[in-house]
């Protein structure tokens, strides 16, 4: 994922230290929809091998999490105003949006088989890239009295990102499974989970977080 040299300078500069995990982790499924995985969608992310791969590790973090009576947590996005002025400013950067605009035809954002939320599991609704802007996730993660947040989902660069940066900024431990992540590119996917692992995050392996999740509270 990176160079010897890159990984060096971090060290220097006294980045890249590890938060490690906590006592109460949830699990948190970001956006995850036929829109990343479906051929000819405009946010496909299959043409990069580890993105196309990812809902497999997905599962295994969710099957790890129920086993555990681990919270798991989904965010979906959705519009409701047919001019997706509830989008604001990011409907101007980015109109494959409109996936996610109530009642669109196309079916991309529906559930993909074997990620879909259970009875009881939290569901939370967001117009932008963090799940925490303008949601009730801070309360959710609150009653649940988690400390750790276990990260998966798409787009890497994009909610995946900016969800691990508030989550850190709200003083949850985020931990992100980057083998359970998609983006569009393996450059995108790869310098993310650099900077992340570097600033804001510890990045970990499946089976570090299967293990945590199975083990739960």
């Amino acid at each position: 994922m990176t160079t010897n040299s890159a990984s060096d300078s971090n060290v220097q500069s006294g980045y890249g230290n590890r938060m490690e995990w906590g006592q109460r982790p949830a699990l948190i499924l970001i956006d995850v929809c036929k829109a990343y995985w479906t051929e000819g969608s405009p946010l496909s992310v299959l043409s990069n091998p580890t993105g196309a791969a990812s809902p497999d590790s997905m599962r295994r973090l969710l099957a790890a999490a129920r086993a555990g009576n681990v919270p798991v947590i989904w965010t979906k996005v959705e519009y409701t105003r047919a001019d997706m002025g509830d989008a604001g400013l990011f409907w101007r950067k980015a109109k494959a949006l409109d996936v996610w605009l109530k009642g669109d035809t196309r079916g991309l954002a529906d559930c993909i088989e074997g990620l879909e939320p259970a009875e009881g599991e939290v569901v939370v609704v967001k117009k932008y890239p963090s799940a925490f802007f303008g949601t009730s996730l801070i309360s959710e993660l609150q009653v649940l009295d988690v400390d750790t947040l276990v990260i998966c989902g798409v787009s890497t660069s994009g909610c995946v990102r900016a969800t691990t940066l508030d989550a850190l900024q709200y003083g949850f431990r985020p931990m992100v499974v980057g083998q359970a992540c998609g983006d569009r590119l393996p450059e995108i996917h790869n310098a993310n989970l650099f900077d992340l692992d570097a600033k804001y995050a510890d990045v970990i392996e499946e089976s570090d977080a299967i293990y945590h999740l199975k083990s739960g509270w």
